[in-house]
């Protein structure tokens, strides 16, 4: 194995960025990854028993082994127009990648490890037909409706506790700390970032368009990055998450409009779990809502307008009856909505 080298230098610094949603399509490439192997399987048993079984259900098996898994191999080259984002809309991402100039598609396929011939439905696409693509877009659309939909709520809140802490880390200890933990294999040298773990030795330099750095639930241990260093420099990399029993939610899925993790100018009632204020008290209801896409407590405090120790007197008596979920992050708590919490408000909504 080698080594990723990414070189930045101070317009870099100045210009790496921290995606703000969880983007479809690097979590479903994850996904098809985690499908493929063991590796990390006890962060994601009950997916994987679930997954499995409703795709057999949904007739989506052998779809899924003969045209996406041969797309996405393991540990392997993946053609980046998968990835065009970064995205928060799957119909977007899926426009983007539908779009991608013909001459792309078969330089990208034909840098794949086992190259697609000329004939079947890889070849098809290789070639840039229209059905092979129209195709693909169909095929990536149902997977992403069984495998990863039903658990959107849980990787957008992870995702965001994730942009929490992260946040945090750069205002206290500046970005090269929040660098240094992109993955186990990570290493942050000023001015590289080196990754281990790579298929071989490669550098990309950034050469002052800066870094998108897009945390990713589905994606374990090992960050992931574009080949072509021509496009816009991305890092997918493993969000830290608190290990649960992954469970589908009855709504899932990114859309095209969502929150934005601000409580409507400190109010946030009108929202889920209104009936609530009445049995746990209006203030402590706004410190709940403001969980949902992951706090510090001083953010909780300037979300609802009460003091830092009044806001953390709410998290431990919400972290005690087991609504949220808070974890140390150097010098500060991250406070999250945990799946008690998000049942809670959605039976009250």
């Amino acid at each position: 194995m080698g080594t990723l080298q990414i070189h930045f230098n101070a317009e870099d610094m100045a210009r790496t960025r921290l995606a703000t949603r969880p983007d479809p399509l690097w979590e479903l490439i994850a996904s098809l990854h985690r499908l493929q192997t063991r590796r990390g399987y006890s962060s994601y048993e009950g997916w994987h028993v679930r997954v499995r079984r409703d795709l057999e259900r949904a007739g989506l098996t052998a779809m899924v082994r003969t045209q996406l898994l041969p797309l996405v191999p393991l540990g392997g080259y993946f053609p980046d127009f998968l990835t065009p984002g970064p995205v928060d809309d799957l119909d977007e991402g899926i426009d983007l990648l539908l779009d991608t100039d013909p001459a792309r598609i078969r330089r990208e396929l034909g840098r794949m490890a086992q190259p697609p011939g000329t004939t079947g439905w890889l070849g098809d696409l290789a070639a840039a037909r229209s059905r092979a693509l129209h195709e693909l877009g169909a095929a990536l659309r149902a997977y992403f409706a069984v495998a990863v939909a039903p658990y959107w709520d849980e990787v957008t809140r992870t995702v965001a506790a994730e942009r929490a802490v992260r946040g945090a880390v750069v205002l206290d200890r500046g970005l090269g700390w929040a660098l240094e933990d992109v993955g186990p294999l990570a290493r942050w040298k000023p001015p590289v970032l080196a990754v281990d773990g790579y298929p071989r030795d490669g550098d990309l330099h950034l050469g002052g368009r800066g870094l998108t750095l897009v945390p990713s639930y589905f994606c374990w241990r090992d960050p992931v990055t574009l080949a072509d260093p021509e496009l816009t420099p991305t890092l997918s990399y493993p969000a830290h998450r608190q290990r649960v029993n992954l469970m589908p939610a009855r709504n899932g899925g990114p859309g095209r409009s969502g929150g934005d993790g601000q409580l409507d100018g400190g109010r946030g009632l009108g929202a889920p779990g209104t009936r609530l204020g009445p049995l746990i008290g209006t203030t402590r209801l706004r410190v709940l809502l403001a969980t949902t896409h992951g706090a510090t407590t001083g953010e909780l405090a300037r979300r609802v307008g009460i003091s830092p120790a009044t806001a953390s007197h709410h998290a431990t008596i919400l972290r005690g009856a087991g609504l949220i979920d808070s974890r140390r992050q150097d010098n500060c708590v991250v406070h999250q909505l945990a799946p008690a919490g998000a049942r809670l408000l959605e039976a009250n909504s």
